[in-house]
């Protein structure tokens, strides 16, 4: 891999530790995806912000190196593990909490944006189209590539971290044209966010790294969320175009029997104790819908509402938090239903959501029951 002279000398040493081991890991990576240089970047956005992800060994990683090291562009951070305005609500081990916000305080040090969001495409303004940036949310790095006209691959949280760091990236796979060998036809008619789920569940395990999907009719926000989370969490895809792509791709059909084997393998309960709604977290747009849908009704069990805090300011501002704090909703900021330590499998039982990407973790990462449902039969079932 090619690297500038000043790359070269950041890598041999000679611009201190910390440029040293962020060029490490970069090149490290450029060298396994065959990438032929690095290129500036303008935005990262960091994943491993979570204590229950990265763990004592993370925290202290973070620690250490926030001393000294500095990001060098715009940088935002995925969601933590608890929403600190009403933490003490939840009965969290301390241990987490002191572990929490130690991260938390090592990336605001460094100068990254507190944002804890997992939808930085809902809150940030986008750049100019084509503008390269390092996104190690899953969801955030398909919806920039296939909705946003951005370029980046799906980073890991080192990736990003040594591109935050650095403003470089390595130049490869989506970062160049990159042309899907597959297309996935969609067969199931009148889909809702959770048929959408389904379908980016099933693309991302049949595609590489991007896919062309045809049939598709116009999708809202909240259904092209929902593919893009779905598709995240079960393969290496992280693109997809709308069409039938060459004619010499192959063709794969997403029916009804397909759409109920993605069901099958993630619906794992009958009825939940509880509700989450916001797997990518919700947007100022869906809660809207969502207080609009609630008007006059509300919920028989506990339901859990996941969004950012600037969406939660701005919707407090408006007078929406007020009409779902009525209809039951707990709303919570810099947080998310996945990889949450506020809900586990020692007093729920089974979680209701809409939400496929909040299925996976909620079943694989939790240990709890799952029973899907869309938005719309949510609000049936569980509202009075």
């Amino acid at each position: 891999m090619e690297l500038t002279k000043d790359e070269y000398s950041a890598l041999k040493g000679e611009q201190g530790e910390i440029l040293q081991m962020a060029y490490r890991i970069l090149v490290a990576t450029g060298e396994a995806t065959d990438a032929e240089k690095l290129v500036p970047i303008e935005w990262a956005h960091l994943s491993g912000v979570n204590y229950n992800t990265i763990g004592d060994a993370g925290e202290e990683f973070l620690s250490s190196i926030s001393k000294n090291a500095r990001v060098k562009i715009k940088t935002t951070l995925n969601p933590m593990g608890f929403d600190i305005d009403n933490v003490s609500n939840y009965g969290l081990d301390e241990n987490f909490i002191s572990k929490q916000l130690s991260i938390r305080n090592s990336y605001e040090t460094m100068g990254v944006t507190p944002s804890f969001s997992c939808i930085p495409y809902e809150i940030f303004d986008i750049p100019k189209n084509g503008t390269q940036v390092a996104f190690a949310e899953s969801n955030a790095a398909i919806h920039a590539n296939s909705y946003d006209n951005l370029k980046t691959n799906k980073e890991s949280a080192f990736s990003a971290l040594a591109s935050a760091i650095t403003g470089k990236s390595p130049f490869s796979s989506l970062r160049k044209e990159d042309t899907p060998n597959i297309t996935i036809r969609m067969k199931v008619k009148n889909p809702d966010e959770l048929v959408y789920g389904m379908l980016g569940f099933f693309a991302g395990k049949v595609g590489a790294t991007s896919v062309n999907i045809s049939g598709l009719g116009g999708m809202d926000n909240r259904e092209s969320k929902a593919m893009c989370g779905g598709m995240g969490t079960s393969g290496t895809c992280a693109k997809f175009l709308f069409g039938e792509g060459d004619s010499d791709c192959e063709k794969i059909d997403f029916d009804e029997k397909e759409m109920q084997n993605v069901h099958d393998e993630l619906n794992t309960a009958e009825t939940g104790d509880l509700i989450t709604l916001g797997s990518p977290q919700l947007g100022l747009e869906e809660i809207s819908d969502l207080t609009s849908k609630l008007k006059g009704r509300s919920f028989k069990k506990r339901c859990m509402i996941f969004c950012p805090r600037t969406v939660k300011e701005q919707a407090r501002k408006i007078g929406y938090t007020n009409e779902l704090e009525r209809a039951g909703c707990e709303i919570l900021s810099d947080c998310c239903t996945c990889l949450s330590p506020l809900i586990n499998k020692d007093n729920v039982d089974a979680v209701t959501t809409n939400s496929i990407k909040g299925a996976f973790y909620l079943k694989n990462s939790n240990g709890v029951g799952v029973n899907l449902k869309p938005l719309l039969q949510i609000i049936e079932d569980e509202t009075r």
